[in-house]
């Protein structure tokens, strides 16, 4: 079963990274990585045209309440969502009584490679497990994401199943899929 999700407040600190609630200060920022051709295809979605589809980007994580903005330095570098996950592409786990979520996360492509990912997604593995109490955390990446891949896989997930996934695009790719329990 999906659990409610608010991150009104949250703020979830690394070695060298702040999570936190997007604010409409980060506009510029996330304008600036959402542009560049590939960061968004890695998960699923085309870049920003321009910067009013940002902005209504930024409301809509801001509305919804259950995305963090990564700020490295002072800078917003990536989004990490706290996402609903879809039981039908779990009919073989048993997770009715069960509280989960899934993570998506995106991170701008002059940051790639520093393993900044990584501690983001660690961070808010903790942060479910012990402040939400969550017993299950769903995550996937498409079959050619290489870097989503390694930090599923540093972050101790344990691979499902490979799915077809359609994504905000219009597209269908292969989706591997990863469960990490409590």
């Amino acid at each position: 079963m999906n659990a409610p999700i608010d991150i009104t407040g949250v703020v979830l600190r690394t070695e060298r990274l702040t999570l936190r609630p997007w604010r409409e200060s980060d506009l510029d920022d996330l304008y600036e990585y959402a542009r560049v051709e590939g960061v968004g295809r890695m998960a699923g979605w085309s870049a920003h045209r321009d910067i009013e589809e940002s902005r209504r980007i930024l409301h809509m994580f801001m509305d919804e309440k259950k995305t963090f903005v990564l700020e490295y330095q002072g800078k917003a570098i990536g989004s990490l969502g706290i996402e609903t996950y879809e039981e039908r592409r779990y009919p073989e786990l048993d997770l009715a009584e069960k509280r989960g979520r899934e993570i998506g996360y995106v991170l701008s492509k002059d940051y790639w490679g520093r393993g900044l990912m990584t501690e983001a997604v660690k961070e808010a593995i903790r942060w479910l497990f012990d402040d939400v109490v969550l017993d299950f955390i769903t995550v996937g990446h498409f079959t050619r994401n290489d870097r989503s891949r390694r930090v599923i896989e540093k972050c101790g997930f344990e691979y499902v199943k490979t799915i077809p996934f359609d994504t905000q695009d219009g597209r269908t790719e292969d989706s591997m899929e990863y469960i990490l329990y409590r």
